[in-house]
């Protein structure tokens, strides 16, 4: 499935979860400006997580901020500060999706080589049904789901300054991606906003 539309959010899972697509969401902001600053401010890192018994780096750089740590596959990531304009991006982003984040996962892809495997953000910490709200800026790349069942296939090639939010039960149907490509392609930012319970954390 792709998606051809307008500004108006579209609705792109048939069925188990919510996956709704904004073509555009920074309002009156230019994304270039973003996307300069972000690269300019942001403490990058590439961290390794354990794959099939060895350590491997992480395939893409990336920086976690916000209010609460945070681990994924292994990984503990102690949270930065805000900053003004993460601020005004997750602000921006609650007033379209109408949900609260706490912290942000910044990835940055720096071309076709750097990508993200299939996966699922289903950690305690995030609670049954977490709003995600991902925010690309720069270079096209796919995004794809897959259904945990089916093997159903839904995907989208997120323009520059467009939001993907995943809610419901998506996290526990289905599994995400974003695939390499042989395509030249520039460098893309990926801000995925969420909610970590910290009662939940361990």
């Amino acid at each position: 499935m792709r998606l051809f539309g307008d500004d108006a959010p579209v609705e792109l899972l048939p069925r188990d979860g919510s996956l709704v697509y904004w073509e555009w969401a920074l309002g009156d902001r230019s994304a270039d400006d973003v996307i300069e600053q972000l690269q300019r401010e942001t403490d990058w890192e590439q961290r390794s997580i354990v794959m099939f018994g060895r350590e491997v780096a992480q395939p893409r750089l990336n920086s976690w901020y916000g209010d609460v740590p945070y681990t994924y596959s292994g990984i503990s990531m102690t949270p930065r500060p805000w900053t003004p304009l993460l601020t005004d991006l997750r602000e921006r982003c609650e007033e379209l999706t109408r949900a609260r984040f706490n912290s942000v996962l910044i990835n940055l892809y720096r071309n076709g080589d750097d990508s993200m495997g299939w996966h699922a953000d289903d950690e305690r910490e995030l609670g049954p049904e977490p709003a995600i709200a991902s925010l690309s800026l720069g270079a096209v790349r796919r995004f794809r789901m897959r259904h945990c069942n089916s093997r159903e296939i839904v995907e989208v090639d997120p323009a520059n300054g467009s939001l993907i939010v995943m809610s419901g039960l998506s996290q526990a149907c289905w599994m995400h991606e974003v695939p390499k490509t042989k395509k030249p392609v520039e460098a893309r930012i990926n801000l995925t906003f969420r909610w970590i319970h910290p009662e939940l954390l361990t």
